[in-house]
């Protein structure tokens, strides 16, 4: 692939960026400015992130090299995103919902075709780093409005932009709980990984920084809004770090202290307690007296998916069908076990009731090629594979491929990160072969006699 990031000498930022036009080296600045727009929207606006979408791919089209383009839709990390929004598309056809519901459910499915963009456009350039540092400092930012709407929850901007009647959450600056707590957890852990790698340099100084800023974002968490899918999936991935990145007996005391850390914070946060008592509360309102809680409704969600599936095993019943299933079996009953909904907030079963075990085949394939795209060391390489580990720890509890906020983190996260390995890998062969030694081997050959001959050489090019 064509090298796109190369310095001009002289040249300055904005310079650079005006000159798009005519200059191939600033269209590309202006793609990777446009994917830190994106990164630094994601956690504040809906509609910005669509818009600063549309902008990115108008900026990428131009810069687009179609053979090098054509060979990178060809991987299966590319292809099997595509591949499930085709799946949605042609779902179509044997559904039974309304035309606009089966359109309407083609639409969470549209991200993913932005994953195999960014992975081409990110491999060829080195300011994927960028991004994650506009997403997280976009999240601290959050972290900050969300201490002060804690205080006061009149500052809440969801007062001014939410669509509908709102009653002010202490804490929730914009969106909800669910989507903030994910975002905060990323960053927290994501920044595990340098921490370690800063320690190991002996650079305390930086190191300690950003421990402070994930220790923020935790404590933010554990002392103003949590979510209960959030304190679930968490120590997950402090066990994937700990696992990957940490000898046997580091991983032990790191375990061990975090497992003191959560004892003392339970016992001086009314929050954590309040969140965690759910659990076990949430199932008998539901059961008993038939209220809606959060886990309660899920199982009634997740039983009601399975018997859909059934019904319709191999392909499903069809994009946009869900609605109408939950609708039918809702006939005649009241409460929680009378409840309506278009998504059975588990992403397998979101995938089983409409396209089978098609869908689950493809949506697990998906998930296992990218989660095997990020094997080895790197920053980009934990980041991928915290998103990806994350994604599918969610969604045990919700459909998050689907949903906006965290739908985006994914595609965002796979697709740049994906691209700076991809990008780190070829050059490590180019560097390799570049380095490997060419030897100029003097092999005797044989005269008219078949005698060894000290004049004629032959020479061998060995290349590694």
């Amino acid at each position: 692939m064509t090298e796109a990031v190369r310095r001009e000498p002289g040249r300055s930022g904005l310079g650079l960026v005006l000159s798009a036009r005519r200059d191939p080296l600033a269209r590309i600045l202006n793609v990777d400015l446009a994917t830190v727009l994106i990164a630094v929207l994601l956690p504040w606006s809906t509609t910005g992130v669509v818009i600063a979408t549309a902008l990115w791919v108008i900026a990428l089209v131009p810069t687009i090299e179609a053979a090098a383009f054509w060979r990178s839709l060809k991987r299966p990390i590319c292809a099997l995103p595509i591949a499930m929004f085709a799946l949605a598309l042609v779902g179509t056809l044997w559904s039974d919902a309304p035309w606009g519901e089966r359109l309407h459910a083609v639409g969470p499915t549209v991200k993913l075709l932005m994953l195999p963009l960014l992975l081409y456009h990110c491999e060829r350039s080195s300011r994927g780093v960028w991004v994650f540092i506009a997403f997280l400092t976009s999240c601290l930012l959050l972290m900050i409005a969300s201490w002060l709407v804690a205080l006061d929850p009149n500052l809440s901007l969801k007062l001014y932009f939410s669509r509908g009647p709102f009653t002010p959450t202490s804490g929730i600056v914009v969106r909800n709980y669910i989507d903030q707590s994910q975002e905060f957890v990323l960053c927290a852990i994501g920044l595990a990984y340098p921490v370690m790698t800063l320690l190991r340099t002996n650079r305390v100084r930086l190191a300690a920084l950003f421990a402070a800023i994930a220790a923020s974002l935790l404590i933010n968490m554990m002392f103003v809004v949590v979510s209960r899918t959030a304190l679930v999936t968490m120590p997950i991935m402090i066990a994937v770090f700990a696992l990957l990145h940490l000898r046997w007996r580091a991983a032990i005391i790191a375990l061990c202290a975090a497992a003191l850390l959560a004892a003392v914070i339970w016992n001086v946060s009314p929050q954590l307690r309040a969140t965690v008592s759910k659990f076990f509360t949430d199932y008998q309102y539901t059961s008993i007296q038939n209220n809606e809680t959060g886990i309660g409704s899920r199982l009634l969600y997740w039983q009601k998916s399975l018997r859909f599936f059934a019904e319709a095993p191999l392909i499903g019943h069809g994009t946009g069908t869900t609605r109408g299933l939950f609708e039918k079996a809702a006939m005649g009953a009241t409460g929680a076990r009378g409840q309506v909904v278009s998504n059975p907030h588990n992403q397998t079963l979101n995938m089983a009731v409409q396209w089978g075990v098609v869908g689950v085949v493809l949506l697990y394939a998906m998930w296992l090629v990218h989660l095997m795209l990020f094997r080895g060391e790197g920053l980009a390489a934990w980041i991928g594979l915290l998103v990806a580990v994350q994604n599918v720890s969610t969604s045990l509890f919700n459909s998050h491929l689907f949903d906006f906020q965290e739908g985006w983190m994914y595609v965002l996260g796979v697709g740049v990160a994906g691209g700076m390995v991809l990008r780190a890998r070829r050059d490590d062969v180019a560097n390799h072969n570049q380095c490997a030694p060419t030897l100029l081997q003097t092999r005797p050959m044989p005269d008219r006699n078949n005698n060894p001959s000290t004049t004629s050489r032959k020479f061998w090019s060995l290349s590694a």
